[in-house]
């Protein structure tokens, strides 16, 4: 329809040819597609499903992130409290204080030792989050300090008193 103008001196029969009628009581009804076209009422790809798509997105990221909050949430910890390194490491702490000799608190340091080497290697893979790592060196240096003064303690029990 639109090169009928630049055609029209060549072809003088095209003069004939126009849009068909858009009335529904028309003779010939036109396909309703075609009708779109002529009144200018076409709709693009986005105009027709741009909701679908729109909501389609908003819903599949939520449910993504519900998945993804529930698969972190049945994984999250599937070790026994008592086989959880911050529990391990607190249990020491009695046998700090009721240790009786300074080889039971070198045990108690090689207990320590493999604990924080096992988590390290998780930290290192990164099984282990951040604030897990900083809660251990919290631990650690709360266990250091009990052991040395442990072992003041028990030097002064040990050494003989001086007249």
């Amino acid at each position: 329809m639109d090169a009928r103008r630049d055609l029209l001196g060549e072809y003088p029969l095209l003069a004939q040819v126009s849009a068909p009628s858009t009335d529904k009581d028309a003779y010939i009804p036109i396909h309703p597609g075609a009708a779109a076209f002529f009144d200018g009422d076409q709709k693009s790809f986005f105009d027709k499903h741009g909701d679908q798509l729109f909501y389609g997105s908003m819903l599949l990221g939520s449910l993504t992130s519900l998945l993804a909050g529930i698969w972190k949430f049945m994984a999250r910890n599937s070790e026994q409290p008592e086989t959880r390194p911050l529990n391990r490491l607190y249990a020491l702490t009695d046998e700090i204080t009721k240790a009786r000799s300074g080889a039971e608190l070198g045990t108690i340091e090689q207990n320590i030792d493999a604990i924080l080497r096992v988590e390290l290697a998780k930290s290192a893979s990164g099984e282990l989050e951040t604030s897990e790592t900083a809660a251990l060196g919290l631990a650690t240096h709360r266990l250091e300090y009990l052991i040395s003064r442990r072992r003041i303690e028990l030097d002064s029990h040990n050494t003989p008193a001086r007249a």
